[in-house]
C-alpha cells in the first residue's frame, strides 16, 4: 500500500488513473512480480502481489512512484513530497484467507462510499475475478480457480464471496492470514533474515 503524502489525492481524473496503470504495465515488465489484486483509491494504492524477490519489488515500486510523481508534478505543479513515507507492505498468508484479501482490498471504493457496488469501479481488479473482463496486468489469485468448475462459475462465486472478520482485524496486523499461516509466514520470515 503506498498512500499519498498527508492522505493528499494522487488521482484528479481518469487520465492520472489510466497513466499509473500504464506505468505498472511498463515497470512490472523490467521487474517481474505476479499481481493478483489492486485497488487504485483517490489518495492511496493497494496491491496484492507475490515476488521472487523483495528487492524486486521494491525497485518497482521505487520507479512506479518517482515516474507517477513527475506526471503528476508536470501536471499540477505540485511543489514538496508526494507520497507519506515508503510503501508499506505486510506478508500474506497463502490459504483461504489469501482471496478474501483481495476481495476486501477490491471493496475500498464500497467501503469509502465513492462507489454502492464494487462493478462500478474501474480502477480495481474486481471485474476481472467478478466479469472475465481481460486485464494483462493480473495473475489469477492463487484460490480463483477453485472457486467454480468454469468461467461463469467462477464468477458468480468470486461475486458472492464473504469476507470474513478475520480480513478487517488483519489490516493491523503485520502478517496478514489464519493463525497457521500467519505462524507459517513468520517462520519463513525469520529463516531469511537468519541467513543475512
Amino acid at each position: 500500500m503506498t498512500r499519498g503524502n498527508n492522505r493528499h489525492a494522487v488521482f484528479e481524473n481518469t487520465e492520472d488513473y489510466i497513466y499509473y496503470l500504464e506505468l505498472i504495465e511498463r515497470f512490472k515488465a523490467e521487474h517481474p512480480f505476479e499481481l493478483y489484486h489492486y485497488c487504485l483509491m483517490p489518495n492511496h494504492v493497494h496491491f496484492l502481489v507475490k515476488t521472487n524477490k523483495a528487492s524486486d519489488f521494491s525497485n518497482f515500486m521505487k520507479r512506479l512512484n518517482l515516474a507517477y510523481f513527475h506526471y503528476y508534478r508536470k501536471q499540477y505543479g505540485w511543489v514538496g513530497h508526494f507520497w507519506q513515507d515508503r510503501f508499506k507492505s505486510q506478508p500474506v498468508g497463502k490459504d483461504e484467507y489469501f482471496i478474501q484479501c483481495g476481495k476486501y482490498i477490491e471493496l475500498n471504493p464500497v467501503r469509502a462510499g465513492i462507489v454502492k457496488n464494487s462493478e462500478d469501479y474501474r480502477y480495481s481488479s474486481y471485474e476481472y475475478y467478478a466479469k472475465g473482463k481481460p486485464n494483462t496486468l493480473l495473475t489469477d489469485d492463487l484460490f480463483y480457480e477453485e472457486t467454480g468448475k468454469n468461467a461463469i462459475n467462477r464468477q458468480k462465486a468470486y461475486q458472492n464471496l464473504t469476507i470474513d472478520e478475520i480480513v478487517a482485524n488483519n489490516y493491523s496486523k503485520t502478517v496478514w492470514g489464519s493463525c497457521s499461516q500467519v505462524y507459517q509466514e513468520k517462520r519463513k520470515i525469520k529463516r531469511q533474515i537468519d541467513k543475512k
